[in-house]
């Protein structure tokens, strides 16, 4: 191929352009620049929410590139290699440059495209990019990998991360673009119905936002973290995750930032720091041992005996934030109104529904997939195992949150429960309200409605969840 010929920039996760190692190597290449996105099967197979998020980023995405003279080109067909091969057809392009992703589907597919690109004489490259340190790069002293996170943590803190890359001055234009589908075409919020006008307020998008929340955070969140993380009635957590999930700013990025802080003495920066290793392990985890994706981690687990029917009335109710609990319904019911849920709050409802329902951790792992806008396939699944107590570096599963201390200690004034709580209430907030607006409509459910009785004693849920761990 000639070295003038384009190069095809292949973007899946990495929906920025700054601290973007693959467009910046393709821009300094002096070649033009065709920038891709392809919705092949494995976009087809995202949950509603993560669909939703990811079209409003390709088109905050596409907005971006044209401020720089670009334009993001849009394919959609099952087989992504077809589509690229089609493009290089088109073009004449000579190479395509991705990130790499670490999901086992994600593996198999960019195996395959690459060693074909390269049988058909393409130049095929990787670039790091979606996390800081590379799972393969991480070995314990035995040559193996870490399954519990503190010595996992000890192994990357002191690593060299590289500064974060500039974002291109120049993005090199071919002298004629291919088609592109238009995005509105895709219809990706389709199947968010009414309650994508919902959720829609509470999405912070694209590149820009993500670098102006982060300085927000640094300047005036991160120096209490330790203890705001925790309490879902303050803003009290960076947010960073939609933003990470999407690579609309690099870990590295966020690294350096809480590096920073650090050395500034803001006393939080280094629990931040942990944070984002948790993410890197999570994905440590994934590339190793796969399985954690759909299968619980620890096989003895396999025998245990979890509900795995989704139609019981307990799981329904689980989902509608109608189990009598109030932790555990305003953290469904945040879910449903902003496509997040606070940490502290996926924590207790997890417990909740592995614990005292005594409920197979796929039935959340699934709901989590399907209403997140922030979904990561290497958190959700560790998160989800990790409250079950099947995954590795796990809660033990005698550990059982009860979600009445655990809303006194970490929402004393209620401002959480008020907030995402309707019923009973005879001033409930525009939040609480909005919750109806977004559920499905065959839930017949309202906000004159009485609040629900538990559907379960804590304390009989939890003999009853010991004693089966007990006989196991």
């Amino acid at each position: 191929m000639s070295e003038t010929s384009p190069i095809i920039l292949w973007f899946r996760r990495d929906l920025r352009l700054s601290d973007h190692p693959a467009l910046t190597a393709a821009c300094q290449s002096g070649r033009p620049v065709i920038p891709l996105f392809i919705h092949d099967d494995q976009t087809e197979a995202l949950g509603v929410a993560p669909k939703f998020r990811l079209g409003l980023a390709l088109a905050c995405l596409s907005e971006t590139l044209e401020e720089k003279d670009s334009r993001l080109i849009l394919r959609r067909k099952g087989d992504a290699l077809k589509v690229l091969r089609e493009v290089i057809e088109e073009t004449g392009a000579g190479a395509v440059y991705w990130s790499r992703l670490y999901d086992p589907a994600a593996k198999e597919r960019d195996s395959r495209i690459k060693e074909t690109l390269k049988d058909d004489g393409i130049e095929a490259c990787s670039f790091s990019g979606h996390l800081m340190f590379e799972p393969w790069t991480v070995e314990t002293k035995t040559g193996g990998y870490y399954k519990v996170f503190t010595p996992y943590w000890k192994a990357v803190r002191g690593r060299d991360v590289a500064e974060p890359l500039s974002t291109p001055r120049d993005i090199p234009t071919p002298k004629s673009w291919p088609a592109s589908d238009s995005l509105s075409d895709w219809a990706m919020d389709a199947e968010m119905q009414r309650g994508r006008d919902v959720v829609r307020p509470f999405v912070r998008l694209g590149e820009a936002a993500a670098q102006s929340r982060l300085g927000v955070f640094m300047a005036d969140i991160v120096e209490g973290y330790d203890e705001s993380r925790d309490k879902p009635g303050e803003d009290g957590t960076s947010e960073m995750s939609e933003h990470l999930t999407l690579g609309e700013i690099s870990p590295a990025q966020c690294w350096h930032a809480g590096q920073r802080a650090m050395q500034e003495g803001k006393r939080g920066a280094e629990t931040f720091l942990k944070e984002l290793a948790w993410r890197e392990f999570a994905y440590h985890l994934m590339h190793h041992s796969p399985r954690i994706v759909d299968k619980n981690w620890r096989e003895e687990w396999d025998a245990f005996p979890w509900n795995e029917d989704e139609r019981r009335a307990e799981v329904l109710a689980w989902k509608q934030g109608r189990t009598g609990v109030p932790f555990v319904d305003a953290a469904m019911r945040e879910l449903q109104v902003t496509g997040r849920m606070h940490n502290r709050g996926r924590m207790i409802v997890a417990s909740y529904l592995t614990k005292h329902l005594m409920c197979h951790w796929r039935i959340g792992q699934k709901w989590f997939e399907e209403h997140l806008i922030d979904w990561d396939p290497a958190n959700n699944a560790m998160g989800w195992q990790w409250a079950a107590g099947s995954g590795p570096d796990a809660s033990p599963f005698f550990r059982i949150f009860n979600p009445e201390t655990q809303l006194d200690r970490f929402d004393k004034d209620r401002a959480y429960t008020r907030r995402w709580i309707a019923e009973g209430r005879t001033n409930p907030s525009d939040d609480a309200l909005a919750f109806f607006d977004a559920i499905p409509r065959r839930w017949k459910m309202s906000p004159d409605d009485d609040y629900p009785d538990p559907i379960v004693d804590l304390s009989e849920g939890r003999e009853r969840a010991l004693d089966a761990y007990r006989n196991r």
